[in-house]
């Protein structure tokens, strides 16, 4: 009896050890998961989305986001079981993300890129549930409804778009390209949902092509009031004069060949990009350098006569230009007089391509209410641009983004005053 309660005393030990190994084996294995989908939803900046500004709660919803139909709300997104996701089995938060459908048959608006995410593979998406439901904090808020003027607020309709526009299918990898070359262009098109801004827009909001198969894919697009510049490698407005490396400085501190972000991709860098691995980042350099040019608008040409001469006229104080003397007094102490800015501090205005943009409205926002430089834990200092709402008439500021636009090489259609007017009237400054 004794030998045999001490084999069986031996057993239930052994069982217990293999139970607990087992226990702390899949607690780890969760963690991992977890810790993956952090750094998933980084990539897929969906704080930056589903924030509120003005110290909001993580994921909390209540972001306002325009849109040509009206402001849309961003809902909490959080384990709150009553105003979150929190009752949600992964096949609804699924659902939500690539179908943008939430639970309940709700469609939700294209507003929520779901078109990119539904490419992402089941392997990422599982990672990004296991951190939404077991890695993020609840918020008990509701965050503020959507309200839209009739048709937009019939989201049945929305359905009828979904067939029409709404891609599907998970990212296929091309076997004609690299695995660096793959992972690029599967974190650019589907978690990075970066032709949601990038790339423009459709008379039904429709994005006008979801991968490099679309001429249109890309190529620029106006949101919320601001330009999301070209990203093909067009040598003026694109991305044709900037090197791989300094695609990769940029996306990781905001600052790369003297070009600084500015508007919405602020926060892009803030919230997602900052974070990403080098690995990841130079995957997206390297599928971007490899999309054929665009849609081409503006040109530089740095060592012609005319910028050489205007150059010259700057430093010596002959030029007598309209605009020339609003920028040596408001611009040229952080740009330059010869319009190269400052390394790490202030965008250099010479060659680029956001001001040879074909569409204007972000170099007049930016003049009109002026911005920052993003804060990033170890990229460069903050910077502030002030704002001339005040300082310059809606005739001056289009005087001087129209020399900007034409100086130092600079070859860029002017700036008309009523673009400029339109535009303080649409942000109401």
């Amino acid at each position: 009896m004794r030998t045999g309660a001490f084999f069986f005393a031996l057993l239930i030990a052994a069982l217990a050890a293999a139970s607990a190994s087992a226990f702390a084996q899949g607690d780890a294995t969760d963690a991992e998961l977890v810790k993956r989908g952090e750094y998933l939803a980084k990539a897929g900046d969906c704080a930056g989305c589903h924030t509120a500004p003005q110290a909001g709660a993580p994921f909390a919803g209540g972001l306002g986001m325009g849109s040509p139909f009206g402001t849309i709300m961003t809902s909490n997104i959080t384990p709150d079981k009553q105003f979150g996701i929190g009752d949600y089995s992964y096949d609804d938060f699924a659902k939500a993300l690539r179908e943008g459908v939430a639970r309940g048959g709700k469609h939700l608006y294209p507003a929520m890129p779901y078109p990119s995410f539904s490419k992402i593979t089941d392997d990422d998406m599982h990672a990004l549930y296991a951190y939404f439901i077991h890695g993020v904090r609840p918020v008990h808020k509701e965050a503020p409804p959507t309200k839209l003027p009739f048709p937009f607020n019939q989201r049945w309709a929305l359905a009828l778009w979904d067939l029409a526009f709404s891609p599907e299918g998970r990212y296929k990898p091309s076997p004609e390209h690299a695995v660096e070359w793959n992972r690029g262009a599967y974190l650019m098109q589907s978690l990075g949902h970066c032709g949601a801004c990038h790339t423009p827009r459709g008379p039904a909001f429709e994005e006008r092509g979801y991968d490099q198969s679309s001429k249109h894919y890309l190529t620029g697009g106006v949101n919320d009031h601001w330009f999301a510049p070209n990203l093909t490698a067009d040598p003026g407005s694109g991305l044709g004069r900037v090197q791989q490396r300094e695609i990769v400085s940029f996306l990781r501190g905001g600052h790369g060949g003297g070009l600084v972000s500015f508007g919405s991709m602020v926060q892009v860098v803030e919230d997602s990009t900052q974070y990403m691995s080098d690995d990841d980042l130079n995957a997206i350099a390297i599928y971007l350098k490899s999309l054929p040019a665009q849609k081409p608008s503006g040109a530089y040409t740095p060592h012609s006569r005319a910028a050489s001469l205007t150059a010259t006229a700057m430093h010596t104080g002959e030029i007598a230009r309209p605009g020339s003397g609003i920028f040596m007094s408001y611009c040229a102490k952080c740009h330059q007089a010869d319009g190269s800015g400052v390394a790490n501090k202030y965008p250099k205005l010479a060659g680029n391509p956001a001001v040879l943009a074909p569409d204007t409205t972000s170099l007049i926002r930016l003049l009109v209410e002026g911005g920052s430089s993003p804060e990033t834990k170890n990229g460069p200092e903050r910077k502030k641009m002030p704002a001339f709402a005040e300082k310059l008439t809606t005739a001056e500021i289009a005087q001087v983004l129209t020399f900007i636009r034409t100086t130092w090489g600079n070859d860029a259609r002017p700036v008309a005053t009523r673009e400029v007017q339109t535009l303080r009237a649409d942000i109401h400054k």
